[in-house]
């Protein structure tokens, strides 16, 4: 009865030292709660089989039965058992958070909820997708949210003939009016291409992560106004047809 009650008072303290030293680290509260109620009842399983051993009960063959039900458990949730300590390698090591932007398993989205066995994601056209935390432990995953910059690159068509010096002056004073464009590092205008039916000038500037899409769609818009203002054409795929009268 001492050792039963003494053994009791001692896993009831590992346990919570072993909650306040995960709370410090920051776990998800749900994978902390898992961890202390799996450890708290394994614990207490070996705390009793002690207990029982003690008293000159024969443990020996409930010790077996036990272990091979724990084995025929494990086999029949291996699936389960894989996106579980996936979800406690994500937990831990933080590939991704709550909140960032990711691509994985063809699918692009906010991270809604890391939970143990599964990452609940929200696609942009506001989709709920279920993914397990097994298939993306075990893929690429690209986080488009890791880094507090992002470059944002264009392709701007201009017609052959048109001034091409022009138009960089146009875009660089559209990209030195968005105060939300970075002097560094600092934009990158050039020409990349000719084309079939247009010069083609590529355009790299570096943003906050978060005003990434405002000042991609802003400076299309932008561009093509001034472009038409300016009087600067932009080409479209065309073809010339010669008819010969035979």
């Amino acid at each position: 009865l001492a050792v039963l009650v003494v053994g009791l008072f001692i896993i009831k303290l590992f346990v919570n030292a072993l909650r306040k030293g995960f709370s410090k680290k920051k776990m998800d509260p749900g994978l902390i709660n898992f961890l202390l109620s799996l450890i708290n009842v394994t614990l207490q399983v070996l705390l009793w089989i002690s207990v029982l051993a003690m008293l000159g009960i024969q443990m020996s063959s409930f010790v077996a039965i036990i272990a091979a039900a724990g084995f025929a458990i494990g086999m029949a949730l291996s699936g389960t058992l894989q996106n579980f300590a996936s979800g406690v390698l994500i937990l831990l090591l933080k590939p991704f958070r709550v909140g960032d932007f990711i691509e994985a398993q063809g699918v692009q989205g906010v991270v809604d909820q890391i939970q143990v066995f599964s990452t609940i994601i929200k696609t942009p056209d506001n989709k709920t997708v279920v993914v397990p935390n097994s298939s993306l432990s075990n893929t690429i995953i690209t986080n488009y949210s890791a880094e507090p910059q992002r470059r944002v690159d264009w392709t701007f068509g201009i017609g052959y003939g048109d001034d091409v010096d022009k138009a960089e002056k146009i875009i660089r004073e559209l990209i030195d009016a968005d105060e939300r464009i970075l002097k560094e590092p600092e934009p990158f205008i050039a020409i990349s291409e000719l084309a079939d039916s247009s010069v083609n000038l590529v355009v790299r500037v570096w943003v906050k992560s978060e005003d990434y899409w405002g000042v991609y769609f802003d400076m299309i818009r932008k561009v093509y106004q001034r472009f038409m203002a300016e009087g600067i054409n932009i080409p479209y795929p065309q073809m010339d047809v010669h008819l010969h009268q035979a």
